[in-house]
């Protein structure tokens, strides 16, 4: 069975009105300290996967959990100031 597909999909998808905007740039970079601590509790638990965990691996799993809620901890205190337009009735 052969697909349909349109081809607006592909004109659409690098339209200039797609790029983000100053305000999404901003917000992803004060969200970016948070990413990349998961992206390193995400790789120290790739490591153990394939064995068992070492002292260190433990040790690697844990710090990272903990830069994880600390760098969450700190985007909330940042951003905590900031309301969001529409706001709560």
């Amino acid at each position: 069975m052969d697909h349909i597909v349109t081809v607006q999909e592909a004109v659409t998808a690098f339209a200039d009105f797609m790029e983000p905007t100053n305000a999404e740039l901003d917000a992803i970079e004060q969200e970016m300290p948070l990413i990349l601590a998961r992206v390193d509790l995400l790789d120290a638990r790739i490591i153990t996967l394939d064995r068992t965990p070492t002292e260190l691996d433990t040790r690697r799993v844990r710090r990272a959990r903990r830069r994880v809620l600390v760098e969450g901890l700190a985007l909330v205190n940042r951003t905590a100031d900031v309301t969001l337009s529409g706001g709560v009735a």
